[in-house]
Formats: C-alpha cells, sequence, structure tokens
C-alpha cells in the first residue's frame, strides 16, 4: 500500500467541514491561500482572517476532521474508491455548476459522467407497476437513441431502482448516488444491484465518507447531486410531496429540464407529476421521442430503409412498403382500405415481405417496417 497523500488528506479534512460546499470553499480559499494553511493556522488568526464564527475554526474540530481524514484515506486506497476534489479535471462538468455542489465525491466503478446525454429518473418509493414499465420501455427506447446514453439515480426503493434495473437490462451505464458512504450501502436489499451496477460500465457515487453518520438529512441532499449531474429529470411517479419533487425543483434551479408522466387525476402516486405539469413546471412526456423532442437531442435510430434497398419487390410489395413506410406502423384492416386490397391477397402479400425481412408483424396484427 502506498504512502497517505498529504495533499489528499487535507483536501478531504476539508470537504468534510460543516457546511462546506464549492461555493464556500473557493471563498475561503481565495482568503486562506490553501486547505493545508486552514489546518496550520491558529484558531485566532483564522478567525481574524476571515472574520469567521463558524465552529469549524476551532482548533480541536479542525485536528478531529484531518484524523477522520487520514483513516478516510487509508479507507478508500484499501477499497479502491477514487476520491475526486473539486478542483481536479475529473469532477464532473455537470455538478460543478451547482452552486452547493459537494467539494469531494467519493465513486466506485467506471462511468463517463460528461457523456452527452446525461438522464436522471426519479420517483415515488411506492412505484407502481404503469411506472416500473414506463421506466423499462422510457430506459429502452432512449437505449436505441443514444448510444452515449447515461442514467442516474438513487438506488432508493421504488422507481429509483427500477430505473437502474432498467439501465442494466438494456446495456446503458447508470450512476446511483448514495445518501451515506461507500463502506455500506443503502438500502442493503440493493447490494446486489449495487455490485453489478459497479461492474457492468456504471458507478456508485456519494459525497458522504465512511465515518460520517447516516442522517434523514441525508437523503434529501443526495438529491442535489442527481439533479445537477444530468442534462434533464424525469418525475416518472410523484405523490403531492415527496423526494421526487424536491429533485425536480432543485433541477429547475440548475436551469436543467424537467419532465413528468402523467398519470389518473385520482391516482395517489400520478398526484406530483400531474401538478407539475398542470403548473408548467415539467414537460409532459409519455415516450423517449418526447424527451428527445424536449432536449432536441437527435435520435442514432436506423432511418426506414429506402425502397431501392429491395430491388425484387414486386408491385404489390412496393406498393405495401410505402404505405407501412409512411405510416411507420399500421393495422392490417387500416392498412388493406389504404390499398383498396382485400385482406385475403393483402395477407399472401404481407407474408412474402416478412419472408424478404422487410416487415415485422407486431402483437395486434400490425406491421412496420424492419
Amino acid at each position: 500500500m502506498t504512502a497517505a497523500s498529504p495533499t489528499t488528506v487535507y483536501r478531504m479534512a476539508f470537504a468534510s467541514l460543516q457546511g462546506m460546499g464549492v461555493d464556500l470553499a473557493r471563498k475561503l480559499l481565495d482568503v486562506v491561500g490553501s486547505e493545508e494553511r486552514f489546518f496550520s493556522m491558529s484558531e485566532k488568526d483564522l478567525r481574524a482572517l476571515t472574520r469567521g464564527r463558524s465552529k469549524i475554526y476551532r482548533d480541536d474540530y479542525r485536528l478531529d476532521r484531518l484524523s477522520r481524514a487520514q483513516r478516510e484515506e487509508a479507507f478508500v486506497r484499501e477499497h479502491g474508491i477514487v476520491a475526486t476534489y473539486f478542483t481536479d479535471a475529473g469532477y464532473p462538468r455537470r455538478l460543478l455548476e451547482a452552486p452547493d455542489a459537494p467539494a469531494m465525491i467519493y465513486t466506485l466503478g467506471q462511468c463517463n459522467l460528461e457523456s452527452a446525454h446525461v438522464v436522471s429518473v426519479v420517483g415515488t418509493r411506492h412505484a407502481t407497476q404503469y411506472g416500473i414499465r414506463f421506466c423499462d420501455t422510457l430506459i429502452g427506447e432512449l437505449a436505441q437513441s443514444l448510444p452515449d446514453l447515461v442514467v442516474v439515480s438513487g438506488l432508493a426503493y421504488g422507481i429509483d431502482i427500477a430505473a437502474h434495473r432498467a439501465a442494466l437490462k438494456h446495456g446503458v451505464p447508470t450512476v446511483a448516488v448514495l445518501p451515506r458512504g461507500l463502506n455500506r450501502i443503502y438500502p442493503a436489499a440493493h447490494r446486489e444491484d449495487a455490485i453489478a451496477i459497479a461492474k457492468h460500465g456504471g458507478m456508485l457515487l456519494t459525497d458522504y465518507t465512511s465515518q460520517d453518520e447516516v442522517l434523514k438529512s441525508n437523503f434529501l441532499a443526495r438529491n442535489r447531486i442527481v439533479a445537477a449531474l444530468s442534462d434533464c429529470t424525469v418525475v416518472v411517479e410523484s405523490a403531492g410531496s415527496g423526494g421526487a419533487l424536491v429533485t425536480a425543483s432543485l433541477a429547475m434551479s440548475y436551469n436543467r429540464d424537467v419532465m413528468a408522466v402523467p398519470g389518473r387525476c385520482n391516482d395517489e402516486y400520478s398526484m406530483g407529476c400531474n401538478k407539475l405539469i398542470a403548473t408548467n413546471k415539467a414537460a409532459l412526456i409519455t415516450c423517449a421521442d418526447d424527451l428527445l423532442a424536449a432536449m432536441r437531442w437527435e435520435s442514432a435510430r436506423q432511418q426506414p430503409q429506402q425502397l431501392d434497398l429491395f430491388p425484387d419487390l414486386s408491385r404489390d410489395e412496393q406498393a405495401v412498403v410505402d404505405v407501412i413506410r409512411d405510416r411507420g406502423e399500421i393495422h392490417l384492416n387500416a392498412l388493406a382500405d389504404a390499398l383498396q386490397l382485400p385482406v385475403y391477397k393483402l395477407m399472401s402479400v404481407l407474408v412474402e415481405l416478412d419472408c424478404k425481412n422487410v416487415i415485422a408483424t407486431l402483437p395486434g396484427c400490425r406491421y412496420t417496417i424492419v
């Protein structure tokens, strides 16, 4: 094991000071000069220089922070955790834009936080099957459109874990932002999911150390990172109040786009989403195309194949392909009406096109171009 870096220890200690964020860190360092000098000065000189009255200037408090930082530095090295300070080149650009961003983050896993398309998906801990299915469909469709997609959430019960699992299912890197240190996964029921995330191109991220207490306030504080890491936040399901709405509010304060999934007006866990939409605080989203349009992101999905790719098509086959390509997806009866062909004759043409792998048959007697 390599020796502890003095600079890293001082930075960890400085970042762990009560109330420390990027804005306060910058202001203090402008006055004091360096993290090491902050800890080497006497309390009297430090207070005189900064005109500060907070307990962070006390000698005993600063000594305790340094001692804890030394233990944390050893823990981080032992477990392969990466500690990234706000002045490091590897600190996430989007997160740095938030005035209350943490001065230090701890990560496990490999994920490109500078990816061109980062989406946060959040919602109630009491997710319904409607919300869980929506997460799976949305992330699956986005995965087809955005090859560099990253999904961010909080590893909590309900919509959070549904989003992470959908990302893993569809091969999308996902970032789990935790409300405690990386010494223990919370909730414990999602430990296997966390391991899978770190192993398959994703990342576990927190601004808490292994020695920090797990406080109720951590869970809401975690939401600022979920919101700030992303280009947009999608609220899938939410009651009239709760953490997901806090995340949406934070996202708006960081000038991020917010989208919400509508639900029935009398469903408890759609009330928050419906209110966000009704008050114009969130764009309505029903599918991946809505998100792509709102964000003005170009889809990488294959465009429909042109007729000249199928030189062996008969006149009837070409006519069928023309209509399906124009409609995108069409029911058998609508196709028969559009072509003025009897269904029995149309079916033989559709069978031939299916055999040639030109069209695909969908549930409910519907057809689309392959």
